[in-house]
């Protein structure tokens, strides 16, 4: 099933999910909470929780993204295809040939934290060089893309995608 897309949940531990990513594992959450209201108010007592399953990763978002980047994944936060209707059949006839990945690599350069002037000021330098490792290894045409993309990005301008 070469074009089924596989996410992997916040039930699983840290160390599993990151194993998964060799498997194709192509979505996973983070920081997620799974009680009624949680995203509302920080959890007072989780041993009082009303989740409705148990968390295997507990890691905030900005760990997470760390987390995949040290691995040498471009962390995304894409919606572009969704935005742009490509779903569906039209996703497939992109993706079956593989020229889906003509927009992936430069949304996922342009929505990643480490390209934004918000990144945490905790360890930059992992996104800054998988960004850089990024780029060096497309081709021109994609390179100009990214690089017009992410340089809209830390100019001030949210929500670019092609």
């Amino acid at each position: 099933m070469p074009y089924t897309g596989i996410i992997m949940s916040t039930r699983e531990t840290p160390n599993i999910r990151r194993e998964t990513f060799a498997l194709g594992v192509s979505q996973i959450s983070a920081g997620s909470r799974t009680n009624p209201g949680g995203y509302a108010e920080a959890e007072a007592n989780p041993a009082e929780s009303t989740s409705q399953f148990q968390l295997g990763d507990h890691r905030d978002l900005d760990e997470v993204v760390r987390d995949v980047a040290s691995m040498g994944y471009v962390p995304s936060f894409c919606t572009g295809c969704y935005r742009l209707g490509r779903t569906g059949h039209d996703f497939m006839d992109l993706a079956k040939p593989g020229a889906i990945k003509l927009h992936c690599d430069p949304n996922a350069l342009s929505t990643s934290p480490n390209t934004s002037k918000t990144t945490p000021a905790r360890k930059p330098q992992v996104g800054e060089a998988l960004v850089g490792s990024t780029l060096a290894n497309m081709d021109a045409r994609q390179k100009e893309i990214s690089e017009a993309l992410v340089g809209k990005v830390k100019g001030g301008k949210r929500d670019v995608f092609v």
